[in-house]
């Protein structure tokens, strides 16, 4: 296509400084007549491109110029700085491409790359250190963008093991990085800060050609959302402190509305009914358990051995 043909020879004079027609047209493997006609044509289309004739003449960019080739709209530079900004801040290669990225844009897009600079993004819940990503984070990485297999130390509930897996997509949810890789008995879900240790083999991975790094995450979250549903309580609470409960379980909540007594009725999730005792033993009397009763057994149990080790 002439439009391709058109880009590559603006890349060459761009890498080259000046071409003659000849040169362009053993470059792109074309006849001296089109490499020409394509050069004027940049001319008429407004590029700076302009023609010397003589003795060690040809085709230049004027004064050097160079433009734009990244296909960036101004709203998706804003963006891409947005999203790509703050993590600049940790990664110096980032902060390098997004230097680079600046001086390739035109001069009415350099001004949204201040917004690399509008957001800081800071990891750490209140009162905890700054998260730390996992030693074995960029080794992975490189793994699977590579496309090739490792062999990972994986240790699980004190059990450790050896394992050769495809690396198929990296995901971090809330600060914990997860690794989902095929292995002999299908698709696994690893995470990172389990993996002791990990050698990268001259193995090319495979990954299957439909897979699709986002539904599988959101299929894997279902189900681990599922899992930690398996046991409901009922409770009462009041319309101020709903909101905050709310908060607090987040998808283990479900605010069903007003009781008769203008509390408001929800009900919380969990895998076992010693978790949810748990989790709500400490709103102590600003939350009534309604049902069922193993949860209000445990509730009892736990009180017990609270006041019984105090004594």
């Amino acid at each position: 296509m002439r439009a391709d043909r058109l880009v590559a020879t603006l890349l060459l004079m761009q890498a080259r400084g000046r071409v003659t027609a000849a040169q362009v047209a053993a470059e792109l493997e074309v006849s001296v007549a089109t490499a020409r006609r394509d050069l004027e044509a940049l001319s008429a289309a407004g590029i700076p491109v302009y023609p010397q004739s003589g003795r060690g003449g040809g085709w230049s960019l004027i004064g050097g110029a160079r433009t734009d080739l990244s296909g960036l709209t101004a709203g998706e530079t804003r963006a891409l700085f947005l999203l790509a900004g703050p993590a600049a801040q940790a990664a110096p290669e980032l902060k390098s491409a997004l230097r680079k990225l600046v001086r390739a844009l035109p001069h009415t897009f350099r001004a949204d790359a201040a917004a690399a600079d509008a957001v800081v993004v800071d990891p750490a819940r209140w009162g905890r250190p700054d998260p730390q990503a996992p030693a074995v984070l960029d080794t992975v990485r490189r793994a699977v963008v590579d496309r090739r297999r490792v062999r990972i130390d994986y240790l699980r509930k004190g059990e450790r093991t050896v394992r050769t897996i495809d690396p198929w997509g990296l995901v971090e949810k809330e600060t914990v990085w997860y690794l989902i890789a095929g292995t002999d008995r299908g698709q696994r879900t690893f995470r990172l800060d389990r993996i002791a240790e990990v050698v990268t083999l001259d193995e090319t991975a495979d990954r299957p050609a439909d897979f699709d790094l986002q539904a599988q995450w959101s299929q894997i979250v279902e189900r681990m959302e599922g899992r930690r549903a398996r046991v409901a309580a009922t409770v009462l609470v009041s319309p101020g402190l709903a909101p905050i409960l709310a908060d607090q379980q987040g998808r283990n909540c479900t605010l069903l509305g007003p009781s008769p007594d203008c509390r408001v009725r929800a009900q919380i999730t969990a895998d076992t009914a010693k978790m949810l005792a748990r989790q709500l033993a400490g709103w102590a009397g600003d939350v009534e358990v309604v049902g069922p009763a193993e949860v209000r057994s445990e509730l009892v149990a736990l009180g017990t051995r609270l006041v019984l080790d105090n004594k």
